[in-house]
């Protein structure tokens, strides 16, 4: 079986599925890169600035670039990516079925709706129902969705919001498989205990002291100043806080934090280092309110890492993989009262924190590349 793969541009989170799929030789891959940009360099406009990746993402697995023709080349918007040529490149390559990774592209939904009824289309995407809004406009959206997803055979779902999503316009269980959203586990896994405590140290937590961790983007969405606030409210002098990342609200979380001696930033750092800085925290925190928070992998990487987890309820990956007073807590988004008392509570005792951090390594180890790539294949192998 020939599967043709559509989506966007080299991820970190997707590029060793397509590794492991072709290295497995179960069935045979071919990945469609529609955003065009050949170098591997990416501007990110949550980051607000260019981003190379350092570690590899187009080894091991055969791909194809499809030149991208928008006036404003981009994965953030619909009419970022248009591909005159991608339904040709496809069909030279004569799959058996496609799976398209993102509906909300131009080149994507054109593709999605030719292939429909040529052979099987399979879709891979992880929105949730979180931020369903009222009136109208929802329900000329919900009329929409369940057009689009008319043309979708068969869907793989990431975890139980992104099902729920799936089913309310229109899939049903026999159109849906479980592939898990994953990171690499293991290379997060690997213990870099040294490098941690210099980090610490560099920044001046003592070894007694508790880290608390947000890194991603300083966006709105994801909330940080709230976390400022919150954790400005603690008064404890035996517990950090550090901002990794950089974004549009970096100025306003620098501005807080001038009144505190305990909070820190880094600016992003990349895949090979990352695990450094989880491992050097007690604590991750993403206190996100959306909309669009479908996942949080940075969740993903922190438990590998084998720590507690603190994320709101508009975080998609929560009901999956926090479990309260288990391997963390899950708060009201927005509300900063429950984020405080959380905070409180969760810092009182570092050993705490620490078993809640070993029971995170052992909840993520079945979310895998492995799972997804089982999933793909089962798919596929049921379809002949």
């Amino acid at each position: 079986m020939r599967l043709a793969i559509i989506t966007t541009h080299p991820i970190q989170y997707y590029a060793p599925i397509f590794k492991l799929l072709n290295e497995r030789k179960r069935i045979d891959i071919k990945v469609f890169y529609t955003l065009g940009q050949e170098n591997g360099d990416r501007y990110d406009h949550g980051f607000g600035k260019v981003i190379s990746w350092d570690i590899p993402l187009l080894d091991g697995y055969p791909y194809e670039w499809v030149q991208n023709t928008s006036s404003q080349p981009g994965s953030h918007h619909y009419k970022g990516i248009k591909t005159p040529t991608l339904i040709q490149q496809v069909q030279a390559w004569q799959p058996d079925v496609i799976l398209v990774f993102g509906w909300a592209y131009q080149s994507h939904l054109k593709a999605i709706r030719y292939f429909k009824g040529k052979m099987p289309v399979y879709f891979r995407g992880d929105s949730t129902l979180l931020d369903e809004s009222k009136g109208l406009k929802k329900l000329l959206k919900s009329i929409f969705l369940y057009w689009v997803y008319k043309h979708i055979d068969h869907a793989f779902y990431v975890g139980t919001n992104n099902k729920a999503y799936f089913k309310k316009y229109g899939l049903k269980d026999s159109q849906l498989s479980f592939a898990p959203h994953a990171i690499d586990n293991q290379r997060f896994a690997i213990d870099r205990k040294d490098d941690a405590l210099a980090l610490r140290q560099k920044l001046g937590v003592n070894n007694s002291d508790i880290l608390i961790l947000f890194a991603g983007k300083f966006s709105d969405k994801k909330s940080p100043v709230l976390l400022a606030d919150a954790f400005l409210n603690l008064k404890k002098t035996d517990v950090h806080l550090l901002f990794a990342g950089n974004g549009e609200l970096e100025q306003q979380l620098k501005g807080k934090a001038q009144s505190a001696g305990n909070i820190h930033f880094m600016d992003f750092q990349n895949q090979l280092y990352m695990p450094v800085v989880y491992q050097a925290s007690n604590l991750f925190c993403l206190p996100s309110k959306g909309p669009g928070e479908t996942w949080g992998l940075a969740v993903n990487e922190a438990m590998a890492c084998g720590k507690a987890i603190l994320v709101s309820d508009k975080v998609g990956c929560a009901v999956d993989l926090v479990k309260e007073k288990y391997n963390g807590a899950i708060f009201k988004s927005g509300n900063i009262t429950e984020l405080t008392a959380c905070l409180k509570q969760l810092t009182a005792s570092g050993p705490n924190l620490e078993d809640m951090g070993n029971h995170s390594a052992g909840l993520i180890k079945d979310w895998n590349f492995v799972k997804i790539a089982e999933a793909v294949e089962t798919r596929l192998m049921e379809a002949k």
